[in-house]
């Protein structure tokens, strides 16, 4: 049996280990195998290493879901990609496979799952997109349920505010709604100037305090404003974007961190986007379908990220440990081939 070498987690709280001997996977029916290049790390898989998230009952586990790659053998039933294509994918969460995890050599990917990387970008590029460009659509259009891009019929919103404008699915979030065509980007937090570039219509100082922020969120977007996406905050930070929903129409805040309620919702609805959420997602499997083309067209970027050389313990100990400490400035990918 082929065998390759993998970085896992065999204890929780313990530093990831290097081994040698890690089957390599064969893909299935509507699987490929990837030849992994770089593996993205993300917060979750700091909080799976240190505390069990989604992992606790499936030791030993191998973690990161940006995984990108060249198909290296392809399962029955595959149509769309053939060996030596660039993709990048998605790794299953459904079931915490971590035949579909990256920090490994080979890795497999479902089909409707990924999608190959476009020339105008790298393969580090590439690996800031899966789990954070899925997550922010998942947000908008499954979860809020705006219209998605690509169908003419429904309603696109007047406006919607983004809370975490700094954060990788917030600057996502940004792009999707611009492509859209939602007229009132309103953003809280992050640097101004990058994400207007993006589309973002109105930044602001997430410093300033919660009346001025709600203020000035409501002299930009009005009093029907009935979309919100909260990216980054826990209950206590939530308050913003309940008080500057419209005080005469039903309105919904998405939040991408679902732990605890929040009391005063203003008559508003909090949704929790769950990461589950983002597998075999009807809306979601629509866009892998039509991502390369959105990032060809310069519609969807790559966000920021600092490159790791090799798939060592101690380099992803090293970055996961900045996750912990606060310290991570841009998403670690980490250079496997």
């Amino acid at each position: 049996m082929a065998t390759q070498r993998a970085l896992l987690v065999e204890e929780i709280c313990k530093p990831l280990v290097l081994v040698h001997d890690r089957s390599i996977p064969t893909p299935r029916s509507g699987q490929v195998q990837i030849k992994v290049t770089v593996a993205g790390l993300n917060p979750h898989d700091q909080r799976s290493r240190d505390t069990g998230l989604l992992i606790g009952d499936k030791l030993p586990a191998i973690l990161s879901k940006d995984v990108v790659g060249t198909v290296s053998r392809i399962g029955e039933d595959v149509t769309g990609f053939r060996v030596g294509d660039r993709i990048m994918s998605l790794g299953s969460g459904a079931v915490m496979d971590s035949s579909q995890s990256g920090l490994q050599e080979y890795a497999l990917a479902d089909v409707v799952n990924c999608t190959k990387v476009p020339d105008n970008i790298s393969d580090d590029e590439a690996a800031t997109l899966p789990t954070n460009v899925s997550a922010a659509f998942v947000a908008l259009f499954d979860v809020l349920q705006i219209p998605v891009p690509w169908e003419d019929s429904g309603t696109t919103p007047s406006a919607i505010l983004i809370v975490g404008g700094g954060s990788n699915c917030g600057k996502l979030a940004v792009q999707l709604a611009k492509l859209r065509n939602i007229q009132q980007i309103v953003v809280v937090g992050g640097d101004e100037m990058r994400l207007k570039k993006l589309g973002a219509t109105h930044v602001i100082d997430r410093h300033l305090g919660e009346g001025a922020v709600v203020k000035r969120i409501r002299d930009a977007a009005g009093d029907d404003l009935i979309y919100a996406l909260d990216a980054v905050n826990m209950p206590q930070g939530l308050g913003v974007a309940f008080k500057a929903l419209s005080t005469h129409k039903q309105g919904k805040v998405a939040r991408l961190l679902p732990v605890g309620d929040v009391e005063d919702r203003r008559g508003h609805d909090l949704l929790d986007v769950l990461g589950l959420f983002l597998y075999h997602n009807p809306p979601c499997l629509g866009m892998w379908e039509r991502l390369t083309g959105y990032v060809e067209d310069g519609a969807i970027s790559p966000t920021s990220f600092s490159t790791r050389q090799g798939l060592e313990a101690g380099v992803v100990n090293a970055a996961l440990d900045e996750y912990r400490n606060g310290k991570n400035k841009a998403k670690p990918q980490i250079r496997i081939g």
